[in-house]
C-alpha cells in the first residue's frame, strides 16, 4: 500500500545533499508527491464529550493510512469548542517533542474562548501513539529504527509522517460539523512549529499559520556547525547513526547522513527558507513567526534567512500586513508570554 510513497522518497534521496533547491512552487509539488501515499477512509470514531465552563471538550480519532504491515494508523484528536452549533473557524495546535494533545490543552481553551474551535493531535510516537516509554522515548526509538531500516521499508517519524497526518486532518475538518472549511489555521511549538511550516506552506486550505520556535534553516545549521542543538533533540538517534557510520562522536557528517535519510529534502528543497515564501502566493495567507535570538535548536542566523525570504515574498505580493515576525533578544528555546498572547490575537484576527 505504501510503495508509491516509498518510491518517491527513494527518488528524493537520490538528489545530492545541499543541492540548489527547486523553486518554491516546484518544491511544493515535490513535497506533496514525496509524502503522498494511498488514501484510506477516515473512519472517524467519536469518543468522550463533556461540557465545562461554557466549553465543549471532545475526543475522537480518524484513520490516516494503512501501513505496509496491514495495520491502520489512527490519529487521536482533542477538540475544544465554544458552546453552540454555528460553524466556526478552527485552529490546529501542535505540541513539541515529548508532548501530547494534553500538553496544548490550554492553547485550545484560549482559542475556544475567542470563538475558535481548537484541535490538537498526538504526533507520531507521542501521547497515545507512543508504543513504549514516556515523553520522547518512543519517538527517538522510531527515528533510530528508520535510520537503520532499508530506504524502501522505513517510516519517516521525524516530522514527515505527522505532516501527512495533518493534511488528512484538514480533509476531515473540512467535513466536520461546526467547522467552517474556509477558515482553518495551524500553529505549533518547536517540533510542532516545524511541522506547521512544512504542512501549511504547501496546503493552501490553511489560511493562517504560526510556527513558534521552529523557523530555521537546516542547511545553514549544518554548513555553519550549529547542528548540535537540533541533534540533541533526538540525541540517541544521532549517536546510533554515528556508531553505524564509524564516527567517534556525532558530527556534521552524521547529521547530514541521518537527516538526508529520515527527512530527505530538508537540506534543500524542503528547508524553511524555500517553503515560507509559499505563504505569500497568489492569495497571500497570514503568517506569524516567533523565535528566540539565543535558541540553540533554531540558530538565529538561519532563522533570519528564512524570515528574509518570507519578508521579500510578502513585500512582492503587497501583503506585508499579513506577516508578523518576533525575534526576541535574550530568549532561548521558549515561547514567551508576550508571544503567546500576540500569536492568539493574530490568529483570531485573520481567522474571523
Amino acid at each position: 500500500m505504501r510503495f508509491l510513497f516509498l518510491g518517491a522518497l527513494v527518488c528524493a534521496l537520490a538528489r545530492p545533499a545541499l543541492a540548489d533547491p527547486l523553486p518554491p512552487d516546484k518544491a511544493k509539488a515535490a513535497l506533496l508527491k514525496v509524502l503522498d501515499r494511498p488514501r484510506v477512509k477516515p473512519d472517524i470514531e467519536e469518543g468522550a464529550t463533556k461540557n465545562a465552563d461554557e466549553l465543549v471538550y471532545q475526543k475522537w480519532s480518524f484513520a490516516s493510512e494503512k501501513k505496509s504491515d496491514g495495520t491502520v494508523e489512527r490519529v487521536p484528536v482533542l477538540q475544544v469548542s465554544p458552546a453552540g452549533n454555528q460553524k466556526r473557524p478552527v485552529m490546529i495546535v501542535l505540541h513539541g517533542t515529548g508532548g501530547s494533545t494534553e500538553s496544548v490543552r490550554g492553547w485550545l481553551e484560549d482559542f475556544a474562548r475567542k470563538g475558535i474551535v481548537g484541535v490538537a493531535i498526538d504526533a507520531r510516537y507521542h501521547g497515545a501513539r507512543a508504543t513504549a516509554g514516556k515523553g520522547s522515548t518512543a519517538y527517538v526509538a522510531a527515528i533510530t529504527k528508520a535510520w537503520k531500516a532499508p530506504a524502501d521499508k522505513q517510516e519517516h517519524p521525524f516530522y514527515y509522517d505527522t505532516v501527512y497526518d495533518l493534511w488528512r486532518l484538514v480533509d476531515v475538518l473540512e467535513t466536520r460539523a461546526g467547522i467552517d472549511p474556509k477558515r482553518i489555521g495551524m500553529m505549533g511549538i518547536s517540533m510542532g512549529g516545524i511541522q506547521t511550516w512544512l504542512a501549511a506552506s504547501v496546503d493552501e486550505r490553511v489560511t493562517v499559520a504560526a510556527p513558534l520556535i521552529g523557523v530555521q534553516s537546516f542547511k545553514w545549521s549544518l554548513e555553519n556547525d550549529k547542528w548540535s542543538g537540533r541533534a540533541n533533540t533526538i540525541k540517541a538517534a544521532h549517536e546510533a547513526a554515528a556508531k553505524d557510520l564509524g564516527e567517534p562522536a556525532v558530527n556534521k557528517k552524521v547529521c547530514r547522513e541521518l537527516w538526508s535519510k529520515v527527512i530527505p529534502g530538508i537540506l534543500d528543497d524542503f528547508d524553511c527558507p524555500n517553503l515560507l515564501p509559499l505563504f505569500a502566493g497568489k492569495q497571500p495567507r497570514a503568517l506569524f513567526i516567533a523565535n528566540g535570538e539565543t535558541d540553540p535548536n533554531c540558530p538565529i542566523e538561519g532563522a533570519k534567512i528564512a524570515v528574509a525570504a518570507a519578508e521579500s515574498a510578502f513585500a512582492k505580493a503587497g501583503a506585508k500586513d499579513k506577516l508578523v515576525v518576533r525575534l526576541n533578544p535574550g530568549v532561548a528555546h521558549k515561547v514567551t508570554d508576550e508571544d503567546r498572547k500576540a500569536c492568539i490575537e493574530f490568529c483570531a484576527k485573520w481567522l474571523k
